[in-house]
């Protein structure tokens, strides 16, 4: 194990642990670190670098969660084979965290009102009301409020390393529109094959499906889907959740990653990229997009802001590559714009003000206490009944019922929305898998989640 050389700033705006993970990070993709090549201990590099033991670790688990290391139990952290290689170098009716509101229950589940500033969206939108009323008189743009898509630009590109110019932002209501307008792009590109995740998010499936593609179902594997079972020798689309596989919660590491993109170049194919809560991560950064590695411009990346500000308002967007952003321009105004004009413009200035960004700080503090709790709370009072797993990002957690245990999920649903927990059986999103549940545990105030999960419990038995 050779010493590791780096350089790290304490007066530079970015935390040690960061600068840490981005300088090892480089190092492994550029072979300065060898594949196997044996990482020092945490105590170690911190005493050789004269930090803290506590950045090191941070430095790691990104490193864990994106793959550019694994953790070996009683050897230590060992560099993985991560090839930079771009893309062909070589030869809505069940919902996930916050997509969708039951209309039919509305009302019943208990909310926590501060997880979103009403106050600064108010002020937003009355501004709105005063200084441009007279655009409001008008039809809102099919592609999204030209404001809103220049904010969405800088958004991306800030928080997920993606570029984008505001031509190629397409805006609309939700996740599912936004499919469908990738569904018509890809028949206008002869492409008629799409491959999704197994399990995966169904009601994107069935819209798929509806619109006339073959499916071509891929199992998810613990670090995403599995790339060797991908069609070859034909242009086709995969439709992925790279950073938090629902319902899974799988990363994809950074070398599924580059695979999945060489796929995508070798085949003319492309890649839709479903990031829907990634900003919403609790331990460490969040996991970089897909999209923000592709050289070859074949992934097309969609983002939703309705896990950031609240469900009500169905804001989504995508980020086209050109080619497909050209084939948008073209047929955009055949479709009527669905996503309301001024909530547009509110969000717009919302952005801009910085409130929305002040309103992710405030939610990734909030829910990571939550979360932690929440955990807390289950094992103690569900404790032999179920197991909670996807416990790092989003805003729900994934109930399993343990074996041996009467009753479905269902059941346990129905027993929660008896006192107000939110609970969907995933079988609802994904079409199978009765045994475990959707818990969105973001939604209860902090100080009822012990009481609640203690009153399920009492329920259950």
């Amino acid at each position: 194990m050779k010493p590791i050389i780096l350089n790290l700033d304490d007066k530079e705006r970015k935390f040690i642990y960061e600068q840490l993970y981005e300088a090892l990070k480089e190092q492994i993709l550029d072979g300065s670190i060898a594949a196997d090549e044996k990482l020092p201990s945490l105590r170690g590099l911190a005493n050789d670098l004269g930090i803290s033991v506590t950045a090191v670790d941070q430095a790691y688990d990104q490193l864990v969660v994106e793959g550019y290391i694994i953790s070996r139990p009683q050897r230590g952290f060992f560099a993985k084979h991560v090839s930079r290689g771009s893309a062909g170098s070589t030869a809505e009716g069940s919902r996930r965290s916050g997509d969708l509101l039951k209309d039919d229950q509305e009302g019943t589940f208990i909310h926590d009102p501060s997880c979103f500033d009403f106050a600064k969206w108010r002020k937003c939108f009355n501004e709105v009301l005063s200084d441009h009323y007279g655009r409001l008189l008008y039809e809102s743009d099919p592609q999204g409020e030209p404001e809103l898509r220049e904010q969405v630009a800088e958004y991306v590109m800030r928080f997920r390393g993606v570029e984008a110019s505001p031509d190629r932002i397409v805006i609309g209501a939700g996740t599912q529109q936004m499919t469908s307008h990738i569904a018509r792009i890809l028949k206008k590109m002869g492409i008629n094959l799409v491959s999704i995740e197994e399990p995966g998010y169904l009601p994107v499936r069935s819209m798929l499906r509806d619109a006339g593609f073959q499916i071509n179902r891929i199992p998810v594997k613990d670090d995403g889907i599995d790339v060797g079972m991908l069609p070859g020798n034909i242009q086709s689309a995969v439709y992925v959740s790279p950073s938090n596989q629902f319902p899974t919660g799988a990363v994809m590491p950074v070398g599924r990653r580059y695979e999945l993109l060489r796929w995508a170049g070798d085949n003319g194919s492309v890649i839709i990229e479903d990031d829907y809560d990634s900003e919403l991560r609790y331990f460490g950064r969040p996991v970089p997009a897909l999209k923000s590695l592709d050289e070859e411009d074949s992934v097309a990346y969609l983002g939703s802001f309705s896990s950031t500000l609240f469900p009500a308002v169905k804001i989504s967007y995508m980020v086209l590559p050109d080619k497909m952003a050209a084939i948008y321009r073209e047929i955009k105004g055949e479709y009527s714009q669905t996503c309301s004009k001024s909530e547009q413009l509110t969000l717009a200035l919302f952005m801009k003000k910085g409130y929305y960004y002040t309103n992710i700080r405030r939610l990734r503090s909030l829910n990571s206490r939550k979360l932690e709790r929440t955990v807390d709370a289950v094992e103690r009072f569900l404790k032999d009944k179920v197991t909670v797993q996807n416990t790092r990002s989003g805003l729900s957690v994934t109930l399993r019922i343990d074996p041996g245990e009467p009753g479905t999920s269902a059941d346990l649903a129905e027993k929660a929305a008896s006192i107000g927990l939110d609970m969907d059986p995933i079988s609802a999103v994904t079409g199978q898998d009765t045994s475990a549940l959707t818990y969105y545990y973001s939604q209860l105030p902090i100080e009822l989640i012990d009481k609640k999960i203690k009153e399920l419990g009492e329920l259950w038995r």
